[in-house]
């Protein structure tokens, strides 16, 4: 088949790739001027991130999809056991080993937490896997912990909701937390560990994606309209995946598929702000720090960028669920404030940069309404916005462009089995 796929983010290239593979003659239509979408790099020198991204070691498609385009996984990423140390606390360590055994054995060294805290939590990590991890799909996460000890809620549940979900917990959908724990944390050794970039963003997958490509993509491609039949700008080709925004997506099959468009249309979304702080000769004690947000306080994560392969003094402070902050205009006093409180500097910080992703990802809430992956026979979405458990991710974007190739692929083999043969 002839396939266009309109959006060159993280499922855009696993829809092109996995097509490509399987024989599919592609087209990739991208707006922007380079690939990655939401994950890429911006300019500076050395360049910056679009936002502070971390992957995980169950993020086994992202990890497949980056050693099929010639980039490393060992190379590009700094693998970590996973640790949530605080300024001056070391915080939760999961040690190596079996997921189950090494959660247990992490949460009963957690000496900052008393023990009744850490008995509580593997108790009620007990009752989430006797039920599958699975719970009434309209709880909230802070309705599925209320019962949590307040020191377990604040130091792991929260730091992890806004991390996995980008929704703040009393908001955040409940089933799809737990299936990022059941993954994360007990789908197999490594699954936990963090996958810190120590690279530019783009040369995960945005730059060796455009070599790979290279003729079939088409860069500053804005697709104005599809036609039945289906026609992209213009040229006829036999399927259609639309990877990218689902704002965009919903524009584009407005008249095309009206009731999938009013879904897609309907999600309403969640802010990441990200702000470089400049501090010449200073250095975290981790790479990545876990930080008590408040009133006062938007930031719950801070990287060292020196200690990933960076430059040196470059901090990134990560505000997830940032919308109060945006409706206040913005926080990097703010960061800046808190960062000279709560960590230890050589120089004083400086606001270096600060990068707004305004629609970062949908807001993920309890029973939401995400639209199908397939719109109609040959029109396929693919995006971490389309129905399934998982929140807006990397590897959920690369999922769902797997998916959507798998779907239009099995159209096409559906097309060929049935039309007419010829018989002697």
């Amino acid at each position: 088949m002839k396939t266009a796929i309109v959006g060159g983010g993280w499922a855009g290239i696993a829809a092109a790739v996995a097509l490509a593979d399987a024989g599919h003659d592609i087209t990739l239509f991208e707006m922007a001027p380079q690939l990655g979408g939401r994950a890429r790099s911006v300019e500076g020198e050395p360049p910056y991130d679009n936002g502070q991204h971390i992957l995980i070691g169950a993020y086994r498609d992202s990890l497949a999809l980056m050693r099929r385009l010639g980039a490393d996984p060992e190379a590009l990423l700094q693998r970590l056991p996973l640790a949530l140390p605080y300024p001056g606390e070391p915080g939760l360590r999961l040690p190596p080993g079996s997921p189950l055994v090494a959660f247990t054995r992490g949460v009963l060294a957690q000496r900052g937490w008393p023990l009744r805290a850490r008995l509580g939590l593997l108790m009620a990590a007990g009752g989430w896997l006797a039920r599958g991890f699975r719970c009434d799909a309209r709880l909230s996460v802070a309705e599925l912990c209320v019962g949590l000890p307040r020191a377990v809620k604040r130091d792991l549940v929260e730091p992890l909701c806004v991390a996995a979900l980008n929704t703040p917990a009393p908001q955040a959908s409940a089933q799809v937390f737990l299936r990022v724990l059941k993954d994360a944390l007990f789908s197999g050794p490594g699954s936990a560990d963090l996958l810190l970039p120590r690279r530019p963003l783009s040369d995960l997958l945005a730059a060796p994606a455009a070599a790979w490509l290279g003729p079939r993509l088409r860069l500053g491609a804005r697709v104005r309209q599809i036609e039945p039949g289906w026609r992209v700008e213009g040229e006829a080709f036999d399927g259609v995946v639309l990877a990218c925004t689902s704002v965009e997506a919903a524009r584009l099959t407005a008249e095309l598929a009206p009731d999938w468009s009013a879904t897609a249309a309907a999600l309403r979304f969640e802010p990441i702000l990200t702000v470089y702080l400049h501090s010449p000769g200073s250095a975290l004690p981790a790479p990545m720090l876990a930080l008590r947000e408040g009133p006062d306080a938007p930031a719950q994560f801070v990287f060292d960028h020196g200690q990933l392969g960076g430059e040196p003094g470059r901090f990134a402070f990560v505000v997830s669920g940032a919308a109060p902050w945006v409706a206040r205009g913005g926080c990097a006093e703010a960061v800046l404030a808190q960062a000279q409180r709560e960590l230890r500097w050589a120089a004083p910080p400086v606001i270096d940069r600060v990068l707004a992703e305004k629609r970062a990802t949908f807001a993920c809430t309890p029973g939401l309404a995400r639209p199908p992956a397939r719109i109609a026979p040959g029109l396929w979405a693919a995006g971490d916005y389309v129905a399934g458990p998982y929140p807006a991710t990397l590897e959920g974007a690369v999922r769902a462009g797997l998916a959507a190739a798998q779907g239009i692929g099995t159209g096409a083999k559906g097309a060929a089995s049935g039309s007419p043969t010829n018989t002697p």
